[in-house]
């Protein structure tokens, strides 16, 4: 017995290692400009193209799992916008890399390993999405013109064409992550991949489900949640509250009444000057002036710290929108971009992530294509001209949960663009039973949030003092529940 099991172990040992070895070499990644030192695991990027006779090439990056790859759960990534790319997820959230700015402007910047990576328990797949998205793009620009249908279907075609260049990972199982918009992207995709095992279209995807962060689902709940949350956090006063609320019956969401959209004006303005995607972060419009009378305030060193980012390597002043322009929440139909409004996106730049992505070292290293052929590397993209031509999510999510697939939707707290108010309601209005109540959820024997379960594999969750996107603001506690969830563990 002494013998064998040592024995077993070397078996599995080789076959695991021989397994990962047949990913495709042309995709492997030797290097990072920036990082030095041994990758914690191996990493692969390239193209895959979608379309052969327009050339519609969706980019991806490929981190394998730190921990057992040959059976740890593979995961996709997507950002939202529509049009942000998904290394926003990679460099600022949940990937491998903390990034520390260059020692000049716009140089280079430093890569150091983050001990809070999602590669910890899983492999990760980062893909731009729709193309024109990031490194991804068409060379008929009439493909940039889409919406949520047609990047669902692209995307599918993407995870059948990477499931044949890594088929040693078909049976592990598979699952689609995201925030914001991709709210809407996950269960589109969600229903593709479900749709092709039916039809059993090869290769076959072990799809298990999804989880989705401050996620866009439907316009009245999403839309009726921000009055309710503005009130619930003390933004706007009591009587503020009534007066809205009787004018309006509590209906904020596209309400016809003169009177109604009078009041809601006025909260509007009442809350313009906060941090729509975190509303304890100090800069909105001008960051650079709210930021020093926020820090020359007299409030308590302890409140002026709440809501910062616990990334040990700042990138960014503060949290900034991966959402629809200010206060305008996605309708049925196009949906518009900050570039195209003449906007910067507010509280911060994006130079950290630019300088490296659009740096010609890192695009040979990660096997993109150089920016003449797609242009620079933007978080979000002027180039798309995106539709949202599917509606409410609501069918989408039942009918994914009655047929067993597992759902987490989880909330940072303190965002107004998608207030955990509206998420909870949706979640309550699909009408399953609650099989595990209302209950705090703890990180190192600290309350980290609050989680209640119901039938059908569906959570819903949110996450204490976080903001938009929960893996940048709270990644201790981002992994955990990450961790726990994946494993089928209680959160």
């Amino acid at each position: 017995m002494a013998f064998f099991a040592p024995l077993c172990f070397v078996v599995f040992f080789v076959t695991a290692l021989a397994s990962i070895s047949a990913a495709p070499q042309s995709h492997f990644i030797s290097q990072l400009p920036g990082f030095s030192g041994s990758l914690p695991s191996n990493h692969y990027s390239g193209y895959i193209t979608v379309d052969e006779e327009h050339g519609r090439n969706l980019f991806y990056y490929l981190v394998i799992s730190e921990g057992n790859p040959a059976v740890d759960p593979v995961v996709l990534w997507m950002n939202g916008g529509p049009g942000c790319s998904s290394f926003d997820g990679f460099v600022y959230e949940n990937g491998p890399f903390n990034f520390e700015a260059g020692n000049t402007s716009g140089g280079l910047p430093k890569l150091h390993l983050n001990p809070y990576s999602w590669s910890k328990v899983s492999s990760i797949i980062y893909l731009d999405s729709p193309a024109g998205t990031g490194l991804s793009y068409s060379l008929d620009h009439s493909d940039y013109t889409t919406g949520d249908i047609k990047t669902a279907a692209d995307s599918h075609k993407f995870l059948l064409k990477w499931f044949e260049l890594y088929p040693e990972f078909t049976d592990n199982p598979f699952y689609i992550s995201g925030e914001s918009y991709a709210g809407v992207y996950i269960p589109t995709l969600a229903a593709e991949v479900v749709k092709g095992i039916t039809e059993g279209v090869k290769p076959v995807i072990n799809f298990k489900g999804y989880l989705i962060g401050n996620g866009f689902t439907d316009m009245k709940y999403d839309g009726n949640s921000f009055v309710p949350f503005a009130h619930g956090m003390g933004l706007i006063s009591e009587d503020m509250y009534e007066e809205v609320h009787t004018v309006c019956a509590g209906s904020y969401y596209m309400n016809a009444n003169e009177a109604c959209q009078g009041k809601i004006a006025e909260v509007r303005l009442e809350l313009k000057d906060l941090n729509k995607y975190h509303i304890l972060e100090p800069c909105f419009h001008s960051p650079e002036q709210q930021e020093a009378e926020f820090v020359e305030s007299q409030l308590p060193p302890s409140f002026r710290k709440l809501g910062e980012t616990e990334r040990p390597l700042r990138v960014r002043k503060r949290m900034f929108g991966r959402a629809w322009p200010l206060n305008l929440m996605v309708q049925q139909g196009r949906v518009p971009t900050w570039p195209e409004l003449g906007r910067s996106l507010p509280c911060t730049s994006d130079e950290i992530a630019s300088s490296w992505l659009n740096n010609q070292a890192v695009r040979s290293a990660i096997h993109a294509e150089t920016i003449n052929i797609t242009g620079p590397w933007e978080l979000y993209t002027a180039k798309i001209d995106f539709t949202h031509d599917t509606g409410s999510m609501l069918e989408y999510h039942k009918n994914l949960t009655t047929q067993g697939y597992r759902a987490l939707i989880y909330s940072g707290d303190h965002d107004l663009c998608i207030p955990f108010t509206g998420t909870e309601a949706w979640t309550r209005e699909l009408g399953y039973k609650t099989i595990d109540k209302w209950r705090p959820w703890f990180f190192n024997d600290q309350v980290a949030g609050y989680v209640r379960g119901y039938d059908h594999n569906l959570t819903f969750m949110t996450v204490k003092g976080s903001g938009h996107a929960v893996p940048e603001y709270k990644p201790k506690e981002a992994l955990a529940f990450y961790r726990r969830w994946l494993s089928g563990t209680t959160i």
